[in-house]
């Protein structure tokens, strides 16, 4: 069974940093695309922030968090990473991962089969 759990996130100050990360178990990163989502507020639209593709060559990132974020992952740990920099309070949400069976990076959130449980993002002073 499919499973995807994140980690990583909390309280940090505006310019501040964290790392998200994301267990995978159930299935291989060779074979899927993994993205981040979040959700700013209860009842707004979840919003793609990045996706690295399964051949891991590829990654996409929404306008929002260019220059600001990074994803990676580590295919022997089966962990994908989400680098967060220069945070902002409009950062400040839930952010899940999900996975794909679609070889490119994609931040269309129907081409995503499987979600995390999300972990919580808030930036504030």
């Amino acid at each position: 069974q499919s499973q995807l759990v994140e980690s990583g996130g909390g309280l940090v100050q505006p310019g501040g940093s964290l790392r998200l990360s994301c267990l995978v178990s159930g299935f291989t990163l060779d074979y899927h695309a993994i993205g981040w989502f979040r959700r700013q507020a209860p009842g707004k639209e979840r919003e793609g922030v990045s996706c690295i593709s399964r051949s891991g060559s590829t990654t996409v990132y929404a306008d929002s968090v260019k220059g600001r974020f990074t994803i990676s992952r580590d295919k022997a740990k089966k962990m994908v990473y989400l680098e967060m920099n220069s945070l902002k309070p409009e950062d400040t949400a839930v952010y899940y991962c999900a996975a794909a069976t679609y070889p490119s990076a994609t931040l269309t959130e129907s081409d995503f089969d499987s979600w995390g449980q999300g972990t919580q993002v808030t930036v504030s002073s």
